[in-house]
């Protein structure tokens, strides 16, 4: 079951401090609503998006039969977020290309797009300007904060930025911070942008071009991350394209796994903004709760108050169950309460975007607990 869904924008104007020390003078969050506010305001649940996602988190729009949101299987009337029973909110980041103030929008300054000038912003950024819009929204404590990837570092912030304003914590697929590993992944894929002769310092909006080629690679070294490689041999294997024969060419298509990676990256460069993915990538990069802690997670995470629901997927290798393990480690060392699900999945990484039968009815248990300690303190 899906319904209709609206999008909203706010404007601020009072300006946002950020971590580089640089701050928006003015902006405008992107974002969606999905069920009923309660009388007490108790019952709202913020979703945070992941790299490539936006405020569309669930349901569809008007008119439009293959818009549903990236996360419709999850968050819906009768699903494991339920909306007959939460009021869900998501919200665009800052710097995406979906509606929020980033890159392509007007640069008061300059009465240019901003382009390479949009100020680098980290998830500690994002989470002050959810919380600002929050404070719009006349809402001052959450019922939970959910998120995947990106987004799961995310709610994980939440957890220390504003302790107070949350009552759990739902962090799936993600890492107290980024590998070396994964810092390379990242600059590979900027590397392939800022190379592409139609980049243009960043300013490529003033030239009237995309850097599609730059974008291209971008996306295909990170889908190649998401994807595990039991899902890759099942899905593709050796097939040659089309069934045809070896054509022993360094130029053409030969393989299956080459047609489906080049189909994905040409759909990416069509809707993706160049600047946004460069901003995104590097606020994934700078997240490190841990660093003004000496490296030390359990001491940066003594702050957190939440109760957590922390879930990982065995295949998936760019945010390994090993990190999840250690988000989980540092909570009890500060004896929080935290569950933990190690979910035996053959997706990889993409695993906490699907459907998995174990993994939502794990999601609907936690918030059916939520739900229940609503109701008994009579909060419907």
């Amino acid at each position: 079951m899906t319904f209709i869904a609206q999008p909203q924008s706010m404007a601020f104007a009072r300006p946002l401090p950020l971590q580089s020390g640089q701050r928006l003078e003015r902006y405008t969050l992107a974002y969606e609503t999905y069920g009923q506010l309660n009388a007490q305001r108790s019952n709202a649940v913020l979703i945070c998006h992941a790299l490539n996602a936006s405020h569309h988190v669930a349901g569809m729009y008007e008119g439009q039969p293959k818009s549903a949101g990236w996360w419709d299987n999850m968050i819906g009337p009768g699903k494991p977020v339920d909306t007959n029973r939460f009021f869900v909110i998501g919200i665009n980041n800052l710097g995406s290309c979906f509606g929020s103030t980033g890159p392509m929008h007007t640069n008061p300054a300059t009465g240019k797009a901003w382009g390479a000038d949009f100020p680098v912003v980290t998830v500690e950024d994002w989470v002050d300007a959810q919380a600002r819009l929050l404070d719009a929204l006349g809402i001052e404590q959450l019922a939970a904060v959910m998120g995947g990837s990106l987004g799961g570092m995310q709610a994980l912030s939440w957890t220390l930025q504003y302790p107070q304003r949350m009552r759990h914590a739902v962090v799936i697929a993600s890492a107290p911070n980024l590998t070396a590993e994964n810092i390379a992944f990242n600059e590979v894929a900027r590397r392939a942008i800022v190379t592409d002769p139609d980049f243009h310092g960043g300013h490529f909006y003033e030239h009237g071009v995309v850097p599609r080629r730059g974008l291209r690679i971008a996306r295909m070294v990170g889908h190649i991350t998401y994807l595990s490689d039991d899902v890759m041999n099942q899905k593709f294997g050796r097939q040659l394209r089309d069934g045809l024969d070896v054509r022993y060419s360094t130029q053409d298509i030969e393989f299956q796994i080459e047609s489906y990676l080049r189909h994905q990256a040409d759909k990416f460069s069509e809707y993706f903004d160049a600047n946004t993915y460069l901003l995104i990538t590097r606020a994934l990069d700078y997240f490190d709760p841990a660093r003004a802690f000496d490296g030390q997670l359990s001491a940066a995470l003594a702050r957190a108050q939440a109760k957590f629901l922390v879930i990982s997927f065995t295949t998936d290798w760019r945010f390994s169950p090993a990190r999840s393990r250690e988000i989980v480690q540092a909570l009890l060392d500060n004896q929080r309460d935290v569950s933990y699900a190690k979910i035996n999945a053959p997706h990889g990484h993409d695993a906490f975007l699907l459907d998995d039968a174990r993994y939502h009815s794990l999601v609907a248990a936690y918030f059916n607990r939520i739900a229940g300690e609503l109701a008994q303190e009579g909060q419907p």
